[in-house]
C-alpha cells in the first residue's frame, strides 16, 4: 500500500518542485502570481485527496488482482503475467491506452468534465498547471484500469505505470521546449501538448495522449500547433476565481443549474452525461459543433 504514496512524496514531489524553480528562473514571464497561487491551492488540494484515493485505488486493484488469480490459472493458464521486461512493455504500453480513453473521456462527457477542468480553466501554461489537478478525478480513474490486475498485471507493476506516466506527463506543461520533430511521430510532446490545453477552437479536445500520442492518431484527436494561430490558454466558459474551491466546484453547479432548467429527465440526463456546451434549446454548442461552425465558415479563432 505504502508504495505508490512513499514514490510520490519522497521521490517526485522535490523533482517536480526543482523543475518549477527552474522554469521559472528561466522564464518568469510565463508565471502569473494569482495563476500560479491558485494552481498551488488546487494542487494541494488533489494531493492530499490523492493519499486516500490512490491508495483505495490500489487495494481495488490488489482485490481485483487475488479474486481472479484462480480464473486466470484455469482459463489462461497462469496465475500472474510476471516480471518480465516486455511485460513491462505492455503495461506501460496499456497504462497510457486507459490514459487515453480516461482523459479523453473526461473532455467528452460533461460530469467528467466538471471534475477535470480545473487542469484546463489556467490562462497560463507552465508547469505549475501540471500539478493542477482537479480533486475528484481519482475517484473515477481507477475504473478504467480494472482490466489489467483482472488481466494478471502486477498492482504493484500498474502503480509503478500510474507514476511514470504521470511524471512524463507533468515534463509536457512547459514552453520552453521546441519543436522535437521526428519524435512527436510517437510521443506526446510539450509543444503538442499546448494544442491540448488551447482554447482555440479548432485545437479543442485534441491531442488526449499521455506518453505516447499514436492513440490521438488512431482515434481521430490529433492536432499538430499550427504557426499562424498560436495557442490561447485557457477555457472557453472561464469561472473568473482564483479560488481553488470555485474552480474544482463551478461547473458541477452549473450542470445543476441546466438540469433544474429542464423538465424532461432524458435532457436532464443529457445535461449530465452528453459533451460540454450541450443545451436542449442549442443555446451553446458542443465543442464538435463549435468546431463544425469554425471550418464550414472558414474563420481562425
Amino acid at each position: 500500500m505504502k508504495f505508490g504514496t512513499d514514490v510520490i512524496v519522497a521521490y517526485t514531489f522535490p523533482f517536480f518542485a526543482t523543475l518549477i524553480l527552474i522554469e521559472y528562473l528561466l522564464a518568469r514571464h510565463v508565471f502569473k502570481l494569482k495563476e500560479s497561487l491558485a494552481g498551488i491551492g488546487v494542487a494541494i488540494g488533489a494531493s492530499v485527496i490523492a493519499v486516500f484515493s490512490k491508495t483505495f485505488a490500489l487495494a481495488v486493484f490488489i482485490f481485483f488482482f487475488e479474486v481472479f488469480r484462480e480464473i486466470r490459472l484455469e482459463i489462461l493458464g497462469y496465475e500472474s503475467l510476471g516480471w518480465a521486461w516486455y511485460i513491462w512493455l505492455l503495461a506501460i504500453v496499456g497504462d497510457d491506452f486507459n490514459f487515453y480513453w480516461h482523459h479523453r473521456l473526461s473532455h467528452t462527457i460533461r460530469l467528467l468534465w466538471a471534475a477535470h477542468v480545473p487542469h484546463h480553466s489556467s490562462k497560463s501554461f507552465n508547469l505549475i498547471v501540471a500539478i493542477r489537478n482537479g480533486w475528484f478525478p481519482t475517484l473515477y480513474k481507477p475504473i478504467f484500469w480494472l482490466w489489467m490486475p483482472i488481466l494478471g498485471f502486477d498492482p504493484a507493476m500498474i502503480a509503478f505505470c500510474l507514476i511514470f506516466n504521470g511524471t512524463y506527463q507533468f515534463c509536457l506543461h512547459t514552453q520552453l521546449v521546441p519543436s522535437l520533430g521526428w519524435v512527436a511521430i510517437l510521443f506526446n510532446t510539450p509543444q503538442v501538448h499546448q494544442v491540448h490545453h488551447a482554447s482555440n477552437i479548432p485545437y479543442l479536445d485534441k491531442n488526449h495522449g499521455g506518453v505516447f500520442i499514436i492513440w490521438d492518431k488512431l482515434f481521430g484527436t490529433y492536432k499538430t500547433l499550427e504557426p499562424h494561430n498560436p495557442p490561447t490558454f485557457g477555457i472557453i466558459n472561464d469561472p473568473h476565481s482564483y479560488n481553488p474551491f470555485v474552480l474544482n466546484t463551478h461547473e458541477f453547479a452549473n450542470i445543476w443549474r441546466d438540469v433544474k432548467k429542464v423538465s424532461s429527465l432524458k435532457d436532464k440526463l443529457k445535461y449530465i452525461f452528453y459533451p460540454p456546451g450541450w443545451s436542449h434549446d442549442h443555446s451553446s454548442k458542443t465543442v464538435k459543433e463549435l468546431q463544425r461552425k469554425v471550418e464550414f465558415g472558414n474563420i481562425i479563432e
